[in-house]
């Protein structure tokens, strides 16, 4: 095998690798795949919110890290924000709910 050959080798192994460490997740950042993940989970909370006549969608704001939703924002009553975090939870894939929300 030529020096040239092994050379371009080894660079596309190292190539390689620096690409499938380059996607995986730490404990301040999230993996691709997570990124997506957290980004269907922030869909289907919103859409729940969005579908319960008792919330108003646009008061509320929904983050998702690995899982995890913060609700933040305004809502009417104490018993508005207890409904959006049973709605949240309710969502197959969250694993907990932080609720910052504020009733104005």
């Amino acid at each position: 095998m030529s020096k040239l050959k092994l050379i371009v080798r080894f660079f596309m192994g190292l190539l390689l690798i620096m690409a499938i460490a380059g996607c995986a997740g730490s404990q301040k950042t999230a993996s691709t795949g997570e990124f997506f993940d957290d980004s269907v989970l922030t869909t289907k909370v919103k859409a729940s919110i969005l579908g319960d006549s008792r919330l108003k969608v646009m008061q509320i704001n929904v983050e998702t890290f690995k899982g995890v939703v913060l609700l933040s924002g305004f809502v009417d009553s104490a018993a508005a924000a207890k409904r959006a975090v049973e709605i949240a939870r309710t969502i197959r894939g969250v694993k907990s709910v932080n609720n910052a929300l504020v009733v104005k």
